[in-house]
């Protein structure tokens, strides 16, 4: 077994349980601990029988501190407040920081940008292959089609995600809009309601939908006068964005500090 330590931020929760059975299934890495805040029922659990795997004899704490001054690697897909603080903690051990935490604010980025310039940071909204992949033929579509082209993006995940639109929509979003050459920020529609008046063109519209427990379906539209051209993706199991995670954490190994993306893992 390798000596590749990780440590998994949020590891009761159901990504986190997710991200130990994939760091553990690799024969490269070692799972050495976990985070969970104070007083969570899950402090004291071994990480392998909350994943049911079986027992790894390492437990989860709430000293982040402590455990990432040993890991060489983090996983995070917690929530944008624990994400700054643990990007600070990764900046200070000069550590590699894989994150998937959405839903961060232009304070949280920022911060998150300074702890990179220690720290080998590697943030995506979403980890997956074939997500990744989406954002490409996004952007090569929305750069081969004028704005005769109306661009939406729809999404739909489980009624427990508590951030609208998703980090993959948005990512979407934006290699579209830099696809077309435009700013994102200015372009995007993220809500629409009541008597709205007709469409703006260049735009890039927004549909949220949430129930069940859907993993993760996003659809980017392109629609023209008489035609329209829909790129799709379904998740059906949160190992792809676990196994993605773990991918991008080995391949940090060595990298030097520095803000990276899923599109610099695949080499895309």
């Amino acid at each position: 077994m390798s000596d590749f330590k990780i440590a998994v931020m949020g590891a009761a929760g159901r990504m986190g349980r997710e991200l130990i059975r994939a760091a553990h299934a690799n024969p490269e890495c070692t799972v050495i601990g976990g985070i969970e805040r104070e007083g969570a029922p899950a402090l004291g659990q071994d990480l392998g029988t909350l994943a049911g795997i079986g027992e790894l004899g390492v437990k989860v704490t709430d000293d982040p501190l402590e455990l990432i001054a040993r890991a060489d690697a983090i996983l995070d897909f917690t929530a944008p407040k624990s994400s700054v603080e643990f990007a600070g903690l990764a900046a200070n051990a000069r550590i590699v920081h894989v994150l998937g935490t959405t839903g961060f604010s232009d304070e949280d980025e920022a911060a998150i940008a300074a702890a990179a310039r220690h720290a080998t940071i590697i943030k995506a909204g979403n980890m997956s292959l074939g997500v990744n992949l989406l954002v490409a033929l996004t952007r090569k579509v929305a750069q081969a089609l004028g704005e005769d082209f109306d661009i939406e993006i729809l999404e739909m995940h489980h009624k427990h995600k508590v951030d609208a639109p998703s980090g993959t929509a948005l990512m979407l979003g934006q290699a579209a809009a830099e696809g077309r050459g435009i700013s994102h920020k200015e372009r995007s529609v993220r809500v629409r309601d009541g008597h709205t008046g007709p469409r703006r063109r260049g735009d890039i519209g927004y549909a949220t939908l949430r129930g069940g427990n859907v993993v993760g379906e996003h659809t980017v539209l392109f629609v023209g006068e008489g035609e329209r051209i829909e790129l799709t993706h379904r998740a059906t199991d949160r190992g792809i964005y676990a196994r993605g995670a773990v991918q991008a954490a080995l391949w940090g190994r060595g990298k030097p500090p520095g803000l990276y993306s899923m599109m610099d893992v695949l080499g895309l």
